[in-house]
């Protein structure tokens, strides 16, 4: 299995915005065949912090994960409506 955590800052004007797209990222992700979880949280201190927590079956299915339209429409509005690049974190469980 393949442990992502995902932060992502939005910039304060388009806090609502990329909320709303992270959330339907979140449905559409859900119906996924290899997603088993896909977690979206949002700072208490920094309300435009927003952590992703995910597991995927394998290396194809987040491959396939990454190609969907809406994760590509996401990677297009991320280029001005977020703060930073996105931090993405592969990890082992332990």
């Amino acid at each position: 299995m393949i442990y992502i955590t995902a932060i992502i800052k939005a910039k304060v004007e388009y806090r609502e915005e990329v909320s709303k797209a992270l959330q339907h990222m979140v449905t559409k992700t859900r119906e996924e065949k290899a997603c088993i979880q896909y977690d979206l949280h949002q700072g208490q201190d920094d309300e435009n912090t927003f952590i992703f927590y995910e597991i995927w079956k394998d290396q194809e299915g987040l491959d396939k994960h990454n190609k969907q339209p809406y994760i590509l429409a996401f990677g297009e509005l991320a280029q001005e409506k977020l703060q930073e690049n996105p931090q993405i974190y592969l990890t082992d469980k332990i």
